[in-house]
């Protein structure tokens, strides 16, 4: 057997053990992860556009394992960001060799290393995937997936990585755009991040010499900087903060290391970090009002929890700190300019 021929099989059987859910059953200790269930599943090949319903999932059985979100689209495996050795055992097992991260935050290089597996780290906004990002992904879905499957992710594995994948597939010319946005929403892609979803609907197969342009070089780790990296902070304060509302605004049991004072003052110091960054002034004045308010509010939750207010008070300036931030998405980050 040649070396082709047997990454071929190992290949095909990769493919059958993440349609049958095979892969996360076989191990032993994927029963015990606390991790709630999430069926593996791909999006057939149908029509769709965004005012019909989401196309029906081809489900595998449904079991507790350590990876979250998992979804299937033509050659590449997307999901919520691997967590823990379990996450990434599971990915060494389904024959992974390379993980697209397209979030934020600083991927676990590390761990993936240690199994054999490469990171690549191309972050995306909500709002959109652009042409160079999508050429970007182009190239390394193409170059990198010689080597074996490739997992694509961003946190929580239903709006930036899904629309990433799809994007990727698209310019390869290997699934159509209604395919594409079909896969978002078997996914999850929330309707509200049109600019995602336009940016898919509306690609097209890019030319070769297009792809071939795009870098070649795929960092493990992208350093995020200003803007971007104060709401990566801002996300995984909010995290934090829901672990430690859920415990009645105690310490959380299962995140000793978490104290809820501090990461309500994460949560402030960021979006003030945000607020000095140039971009924010380019937003203009209903942005740096709006940034205002959240600062307020954030503020508002620190005193309180310092202050020792009852559960119901410091759940309700939890909310105000939320809508403000909801608010100001639907007009600043989830719709492309």
């Amino acid at each position: 057997m040649t070396k082709h021929q047997g990454r071929n099989r190992n290949l095909a059987r990769g493919d059958l053990l993440i349609r049958s859910g095979l892969w996360a059953t076989s191990f032993v200790f994927l029963s015990s992860c606390s991790h709630p269930a999430s069926p593996i599943t791909s999006a057939p090949s149908v029509k769709s556009d965004l005012n019909t319903p989401s196309v029906p999932a081809i489900a595998a059985p449904t079991h507790e394992h350590a990876l979250r979100n998992v979804h299937k689209l033509g050659r590449l495996i997307s999901g919520a960001v691997p967590v823990g050795d379990a996450a990434f055992d599971e990915l060494k097992f389904m024959g992974v060799k390379t993980i697209i991260s397209v979030d934020g935050a600083t991927p676990d290089v590390a761990r993936a290393e240690a199994r054999g597996m490469r990171y690549v780290h191309i972050p995306v906004t909500y709002a959109e995937v652009n042409e160079e990002q999508q050429a970007r992904l182009a190239r390394a879905v193409r170059d990198l997936g010689e080597a074996g499957p490739i997992f694509m992710h961003c946190h929580h594995g239903k709006h930036r990585g899904p629309a990433a994948a799809a994007s990727a597939l698209v310019a390869l010319g290997e699934v159509t755009p209604d395919e594409g946005v079909g896969f978002m929403k078997t996914a999850g892609t929330a309707p509200g991040y049109t600019g995602l979803y336009r940016c898919v609907s509306t690609s097209a197969p890019l030319p070769k010499l297009i792809i071939d342009r795009a870098s070649s070089e795929f960092p493990s780790i992208h350093r995020a900087s200003g803007m971007v990296a104060a709401m990566v902070e801002v996300d995984l304060a909010y995290e934090h903060l829901g672990h430690i509302s859920a415990a009645g605004w105690n310490v959380p049991a299962d995140h000793p290391d978490l104290v809820p004072a501090a990461e309500a003052g994460r949560l402030t110091d960021n979006f003030r970090l945000s607020g000095q960054d140039s971009t924010a002034a380019l937003l203009g004045t209903d942005y740096l009002q709006r940034l205002e308010k959240a600062i307020a509010g954030a503020s508002a939750l620190e005193e309180g929890i310092i202050r020792g207010d009852v559960a119901a008070e410091l759940d309700r300036k939890f909310k105000v700190v939320q809508a403000s931030c909801k608010d100001c998405h639907v007009i600043y980050r989830d719709k492309a300019n």
